[in-house]
Order: structure tokens, then sequence, then C-alpha cells
């Protein structure tokens, strides 16, 4: 179960997977399981229909349970404002990461906002972040600037975070922490 804020600073759990890995349905079974108001910070971007149609899915997926806050660039200034006793989930840091890449912002001031702004929060935080570094080195530079990045900001994201979940095949495994007890109970679909 997700712990409420601890006194050394907020609790952060941190869920990597690949693409299409069940990183989202795991992270909404850990902020159900806290029985705690539910809050979703979006950081996708919709320039096309393929995208418009996913992000309606996953409103239509998540239901009404959820008070969703669109925030593609803006991740930091929105956690400042997030009251106590709620469980936030950003899905994703990948997403919110690209965005910061495309408009050509400097992503070590933007990472340490980010992080800066976690470790000050007033609730609970679930992360949902790609890991791709079991990947092919890609050809062209953004994609490799982008693939160095996202390794740097997953790698200073599980550093801060108290629990740390792997994702593979829709299968949570503990990489840092312990297992939450939500997360035990058998095969999430």
């Amino acid at each position: 179960m997700i712990k409420r804020v601890v006194d050394m600073g907020a609790d952060i759990t941190l869920v990597l997977g690949g693409a299409s890995s069940g990183k989202s349905n795991i992270a909404e079974i850990l902020c159900f399981s806290s029985n705690l108001p539910r809050i979703y910070i979006a950081t996708a971007q919709a320039f096309d229909d393929e995208m418009r149609a996913k992000i309606a899915q996953h409103k239509i997926d998540r239901g009404v349970q959820w008070h969703t806050i669109e925030a593609p660039l803006d991740v930091a200034d929105t956690l400042k404002t997030i009251a106590p006793n709620h469980i936030v989930l950003l899905d994703c840091a990948t997403l919110w990461l690209t965005n910061h890449l495309l408009a050509d912002n400097d992503i070590d001031s933007q990472t340490q906002l980010l992080l800066d702004a976690l470790s000050n929060c007033a609730s609970s935080v679930v992360i949902v972040s790609n890991e791709v570094g079991q990947g092919i080195v890609p050809e062209n530079a953004l994609a490799r600037r982008f693939r160095v990045s996202q390794g740097q900001l997953n790698r200073k994201l599980a550093t801060q975070a108290n629990c740390v979940v792997g994702v593979m095949a829709g299968l949570p495994f503990v990489l840092k922490g312990q297992l939450p007890e939500a997360l035990k109970s058998g095969t999430p679909s």
C-alpha cells in the first residue's frame, strides 16, 4: 500500500517498463489501493488523430474517479498546488521529457525543478516512466539525445523514489524498496 507523506519528504513510487508493458495499469492499482482522493497529471499532447484517440481511451479507462490536470510541461508547478492527503499519478515522465526536448528547453534545469517539486509535494506520487535502456542505439541524433536524457531522468527519479517497481508483460517486480501489497495478490489484468 502507498504510504502517506513521510517525515523525510514525499512518498514517491516509480513504475518503469517498456512501451505497452502495463505500467499505467500497475500505477493505477497502486493509486486505487491507497484509498486517497486521486489526481492524474497527464503529460500527453494530442498532435494527431491517433494520439487524440489514445488519450480519449485512457480517460474512459480511468473513469470519473480521478481529477485530471493536463500539464505537458508544467508538472513541477502543478505538484506545488497539490493539497495533502491525495495520491498523484504522473503519467508519464517520458512524455514530459519529450515535450521539453521538442520545445528545446534546458533539460537539466527542468529535471531539477521536477525533482525539487517531487521532494516537496504534500501528497504521495506515483510516476510512470519508460525504460529505454534495453533497446538498440538509435540512428539519429535527437533519438540518441532522448535515450540518454530518459536514462538520466529515470536514474534520478529512482534515486529519489522510496519504491521502484519494474513491469514486464503486465507483471510487477520490485527494483527498490518492497513490492506494495496491492501488487502481491496475483497478476493484474
